[in-house]
């Protein structure tokens, strides 16, 4: 099955994809960094590689762009592409940000449908933050906003759209957790099929614990945190120079492997050998490990502090969370000081955040790991690239059912076709 990845970021959808035998043809990103990893590990990688056009630059580039500059290309393109996915920027929909009818972001939903008419597709796969299905509301009686936004969410009118170019169309929440993911990470789905079948997205949820089980995973329990990240806690190990962040004074992990791995870690291995990269530990001043204690001493684990906690440690964040190690992660999100580790006094490793996410020890992520102020509206960076990804488990599981979907669905075309033979 060829697919195409729009608003790719660094990977995450596509690595899930091409895991579960589907054939990657384009991946289209805007920002460099994100685009740079994605191209290291799938486009120039040992282990997959898209069959890349020749006549598409392997650069990033802005779906718009990609339109306006290939069009003649992608008209060619029609009836051959299988699968498109992808995951328009949130910002517009997140609850858990400022929800802004007038967003440009919201826009790329839209360059995304301008797309589907001229690639038609045979499945389509949108994945986007829960709050994309939720309404906007006016804030105020003089908001000019246009109606489409304040009558329906933008997932109603994605979907809307979708069904008068000829699809069916399925959508719902789901939970990553339920694949085998150790993070509650909740997402809103829109799949559909050229072909009007059964309800994809209900497939794809009876589908968590065959996944599951066919990942070596328990399927009567979660994936929890320190099934993920046991083997990167620091107490006690020794400790080396980071090399690969190109910043002096950083320290990272002496990484051996354990006697003993859990289910999950041997999916994260993925028969990989050597030492992942992104590793770096973070340099905390004495007065932030002695704050994390203080929220370590007063957090509920597993909750996000409360008010009164935040007022009383004079806390400016509005969200910290320290892990409980056993159960699940809240979401990975692009803020590394959004989580507290299970046991130590420190944020997460990037790599530590990329396990929580599914990515394998082999995938490496590529460019600076954090970035600041006004740079913030233009740099990915690693813990960015890593907390804006779909998690691979989802994506192969995702790619598992579409591609079992479309087996059936040529098994049923050909039964009609002898079933003809056999009337005439």
């Amino acid at each position: 099955m060829r697919f195409i990845d729009v608003f790719a970021g660094c990977g995450g959808l596509s690595l899930g994809l091409l895991k579960a035998g589907c054939q990657g043809v384009a991946a289209i990103e805007k920002n460099p960094m994100a685009f740079q990893t994605l191209k290291h590990n799938l486009i120039d990688g040992d282990r997959y590689r898209f069959n890349w056009p020749s006549w598409l630059p392997i650069e990033a580039m802005s779906c718009e762009a990609f339109l306006e500059n290939y069009k003649s290309h992608l008209l060619k393109l029609a009836g051959t592409i299988d699968l498109m996915v992808g995951g328009p920027p949130c910002q517009g929909f997140s609850t858990a940000g400022r929800r802004n009818p007038e967003d440009p972001r919201n826009k790329m939903a839209e360059q995304y449908l301008e797309l589907v008419k001229i690639i038609r597709p045979n499945f389509i796969v949108i994945e986007n933050v829960s709050g994309f299905n939720s309404r906007f509301t006016r804030k105020n009686s003089d908001a000019e906003v246009d109606g489409k936004y304040i009558t329906q969410s933008y997932a109603d009118f994605i979907c809307e759209s979708l069904s008068s170019l000829g699809y069916a169309v399925s959508r719902g929440k789901i939970n990553c957790a339920d694949f085998g993911v150790p993070q509650n990470r909740h997402r809103y789905l829109i799949v559909c099929s050229l072909v009007d079948c059964e309800d994809l997205f209900q497939r794809l949820r009876d589908s968590s614990v065959r996944f599951k089980a066919l990942k070596g995973l328990d399927v009567n329990k979660a994936t929890t945190v320190r099934d993920a990240i046991f083997d990167l806690e620091t107490t006690s190990k020794v400790l080396v120079d980071n090399s690969d962040s190109g910043v002096r004074g950083f320290r990272e992990l002496d990484y051996t492997l354990p006697l003993v791995l859990s289910p999950y870690l041997k999916l994260m291995r993925d028969g990989f050998s050597g030492v992942p990269n992104s590793m770096r530990l973070p340099n905390h001043k004495a007065k932030t490990i002695e704050q994390f204690e203080s929220i370590r001493q007063m957090a509920v684990p597993g909750k996000s502090i409360s008010k009164a906690s935040r007022e009383f440690l004079g806390l400016k964040k509005h969200a910290i969370t320290v892990l409980t190690s056993g159960e699940p992660s809240p979401t990975i999100t692009t803020l590394p000081d959004d989580i507290i580790h299970y046991s130590e006094n420190r944020i997460l490793t990037a790599r530590e955040s990329a396990r929580i996410q599914s990515f394998p020890d082999w995938f490496e992520f590529t460019g600076k790991y954090t970035t600041g102020g006004a740079a913030r509206k233009f740099d990915c960076p690693r813990y960015t690239q890593v907390g804006n990804a779909v998690p691979p488990l989802l994506s192969e599981a995702i790619g598992n059912m579409i591609r079992a979907a479309s087996a059936d669905q040529r098994s049923k075309k050909l039964a009609e076709v002898d079933s003809k033979s056999c009337c005439v």
